[in-house]
């Protein structure tokens, strides 16, 4: 089945890669970085080195659900160290895959959709295990709050690229963000994660309230920085999006999201997302992810992003469900719907990455040429 269409895929080759700005540590991080990348062959593709990132953050952050289903349990110390150093891993091989790609001359569209698309999964998976870590299951709202805005601040960046056609980092971003999450769950491996739930001297509040503040004003200062460069109009005629589209209707794509997240929490009376926050705040990362990938495809073939999409049929089962009175188990239903949107997402993945390699010519996983572009060069 193809999921791009032949206008897609031709706006696909008119796209180029367009970044600015660098964050207060990643000039440090890169000195590693560009060591690290000396020590892989070159035969490796940098899809390969970006997809072993991405497993080994979904592995370890598992581990934390194996253990914490709830988000109240106390998992084993190694637990909480292995995030760390996987969470370490994935920044290493996320920040190296593109180097790759230009040592090798294997830059393409493709790689930047697969890049951007692991992304958008590692964001769910990092934004619970850090919640996980702290216990916050016994704060459901401050879980909430932490995992959706997380969620919606990646979408939030991409949507700003959507309108100027140029990805925007700021001083504080994405490497401070995680080297800050290694800090939380070596402090959770060390104290264990009730440590969280100590109150501090003099002003009373649990000690979970620095990273959660930590997090709000962090995602408050980029909302009005994106905030910013979308109202000042974009690439496209007429300061429009370089699809030229109107600068704001992304907006109601992830609005939907959020909205149906936060309705079927408060309106459930079995108390579904208290009694299950991680596999509800899993099962929305995912519909989150699949709209934020949509909205990638969206800017690198220049075509218009719709409403509605497949990844919504979740939200509005459960929502539904509970608009007519619970006729089906809540629990369960969510399960249906956490399935559904796992092969939803993975579906969409797959499908739009080997059709892209298909139009372009490359395998997704080997630097080695295929039959088609052989005969081409000769």
């Amino acid at each position: 089945m193809e999921v791009l269409t032949v206008a897609q895929l031709k706006g696909l080759e008119k796209h180029k890669y367009s970044s600015t700005g660098s964050s207060l540590v990643e000039p440090v991080m890169q000195v590693f970085w560009r060591w690290l990348i000396e020590l892989f062959p070159m035969w490796i593709a940098p899809n390969m080195i970006t997809i072993i990132g991405l497993i080994v953050n979904i592995v370890c952050s598992f581990l934390l659900m194996w253990y914490c289903p709830t988000a109240t349990e106390t998992a084993p110390s190694w637990v909480y160290f292995i995030n760390c150093i996987g969470l370490f891993i994935y920044q290493a091989l996320d920040a190296i895959d593109g180097k790759q790609a230009r040592r090798t001359g294997s830059s393409t569209p493709l790689g930047e959709l697969f890049d951007h698309g692991c992304d958008s999964v590692s964001c769910v998976f990092v934004a619970l295990a850090t919640s996980i870590s702290m216990q916050l299951g016994y704060h459901p709202w401050v879980m909430f709050t932490m995992s959706v805005s997380s969620y919606f601040t990646f979408y939030f960046g991409h949507w700003c690229s959507y309108v100027t056609g140029v990805l925007q980092f700021g001083l504080i971003d994405v490497t401070e963000i995680q080297l800050f999450t290694m800090l939380v769950f070596l402090f959770s491996g060390t104290f264990g994660p009730a440590v969280w739930s100590t109150q501090i001297p003099v002003l009373g509040y649990p000690l979970h309230v620095v990273p959660f503040i930590f997090v709000v004003i962090g995602c408050l200062v980029t909302y009005v920085r994106f905030t910013r460069k979308i109202m000042n109009g974009g690439c496209g005629q007429n300061g429009s999006t370089i699809a030229d589209t109107s600068v704001i209707s992304p907006f109601f794509n992830i609005a939907v999201v959020v909205a149906f997240c936060l309705m079927i929490a408060t309106q459930s009376k079995h108390m579904l997302f208290h009694n299950h926050p991680v596999l509800y705040l899993l099962f929305f990362g995912f519909v989150s992810a699949k709209v934020t990938n949509r909205l990638v495809v969206a800017h690198m073939t220049r075509s218009e992003l719709h409403l509605l999409d497949t990844s919504l049929l979740g939200p509005a089962a459960l929502f539904l469900n509970q608009y007519f009175g619970f006729y089906v188990n809540e629990y369960f239903l969510l399960w249906i719907c956490f399935i559904h949107s796992t092969f939803d997402i993975v579906q969409y993945m797959v499908q739009t990455y080997n059709q892209i390699a298909d139009h372009l010519n490359v395998y997704i996983f080997s630097l080695a040429p295929r039959e088609g572009a052989k005969k081409k060069n000769n």
